[in-house]
């Protein structure tokens, strides 16, 4: 064994220039696959991060506008959800739809103080409504609970920018005071979010500060015993049925209601985390087989330089198999090495994106690559590399002992 590693030095040795050349491909094909693959996995992460931080079971239901004419009524018909829905869906879908909760809102109001003032306009929520809002997280005080709703207690929870903004920074924030459409509001949370910044005040007195105390803007439920993506879209089919009966319109009309199903949503993100995770592979494989094609012809043309040594092996007696044995692990020595040399160079880079990409906002998150990718991208390197020194060591069994003799 330590003569055929000897062997194998020897050649890489002989042939610097040409080796060196042929490794820099392999080293840069692993390197990119590596990159590649860091990347991809700071996306799925991202995505699993997003997903942790929200309900995938909710559904979440808006009114709409109609597409289709039904029943003597023409499309492009306006579709306001009703305060007795939330009651009918809930009789309607039994257990399959709980926690259901209605949400009203004015985006025209102005909530101002003597500081300043935002125009964003306010939600009528009920409590636990910040449990199921994605990205947003109470951080100080509480939220809007069911004593609030029942004695109508002009309360407000705040984003911290609109804190920040609206609030006295010397004073604690908690028990201030806010004014929106002239009424006065309490102060009682601030959560914090990467992208909401909405204003929450009680259902119950926001119903009671609306134009038509009927209309309601959101509908919002969680499914129970969803497994697959077929059964959270028979529960939206339901609840779509549900209120095409109630506001005459086609159950096939999906713009009558607009229906966010964030278990779908949940299920096509994961397929095209798979989708992409592939696609890099493919795509790493794909620049990984020019450093190898490269492999391969220089194998070849140390295959035709050694014709005579190969010759003389032959003659005194050398099996095929050690002929054999010592190309390809030649081709593979060279693919090992520099491939190695790739897989550093890779992992030192996705240390550099975990550290140039770490803050909240960042699209990836902690691309590193951990050992059992470095090892599946080993297994791929020696496979590579004996394929590439496969077909060179075939060529060389093909020479027959007298002919390498004569070689010149």
């Amino acid at each position: 064994m330590l003569d055929l590693i000897n062997e194998i030095l020897l050649t890489l040795r002989t042939n610097k220039m040409r080796t060196a050349l042929t490794g820099f491909a392999v080293s840069w094909g692993i390197f990119l696959l590596i990159v590649l693959l860091s990347v991809a996995r700071g996306v799925v992460n991202k995505s699993q991060q997003f997903f942790s931080s929200q309900d995938s079971d909710v559904l979440q239901v808006n009114g709409g506008w109609t597409q289709m004419p039904y029943k003597g009524y023409k499309e492009w018909r306006q579709i306001n959800l009703k305060n007795t829905d939330p009651e009918y869906l809930k009789a309607v879908t039994g257990n399959g739809l709980t926690d259901i909760k209605a949400t009203i809102r004015n985006n025209s109001a102005v909530i101002s103080t003597g500081r300043d003032y935002v125009n964003s306009g306010y939600q009528g929520v009920m409590p636990g409504n910040l449990d199921t809002e994605p990205h947003s997280k109470l951080t100080l005080g509480r939220d809007i609970n069911p004593i609030d709703m029942k004695e109508m207690r002009r309360v407000v929870v705040l984003s911290r920018r609109n804190a920040d903004n609206l609030l006295d920074p010397s004073r604690d924030p908690l028990g201030q005071l806010v004014t929106i459409n002239g009424l006065t509001f309490t102060v009682v949370g601030i959560y914090e979010s990467e992208w909401r910044n909405e204003v929450y005040i009680p259902y119950s007195v926001a119903v009671n500060m609306s134009t038509d105390k009927r209309v309601i803007s959101q509908i919002r439920g969680r499914m129970t015993d969803i497994s697959t993506l077929e059964q959270s879209r028979e529960m939206e089919t339901r609840v779509r049925g549900a209120l095409a009966r109630v506001h005459d319109f086609d159950p096939a009309d999906e713009s009558a209601v607009w229906i966010w199903n964030r278990f779908e949503r949940y299920v096509n993100t994961l397929e095209a985390q798979t989708g992409l995770s592939i696609a890099v592979w493919i795509l790493g494989i794909l620049t990984l087989i020019s450093g190898i094609v490269g492999v391969s012809n220089i194998m070849f043309v140390s295959v035709r330089e050694r014709t005579h040594e190969i010759g003389i092996r032959r003659a005194i007696g050398a099996r095929p198999f050690v002929i054999l044995r010592q190309i390809i692990l030649e081709s593979v020595a060279i693919t090992s090495i520099f491939g190695y040399i790739g897989i550093l160079a890779g992992m030192g880079s996705a240390e550099l994106l975990g550290h140039a990409f770490s803050g909240p906002e960042s699209p990836i998150v902690n691309p590193r690559i951990d050992l059992s990718i470095a090892l599946q991208v080993m297994v791929v390197l020696i496979i590579a590399g004996a394929l590439a020194g496969l077909f060179p060591a075939l060529k060389s069994l093909k020479i027959k002992p007298v002919e390498a003799l004569r070689d010149e």
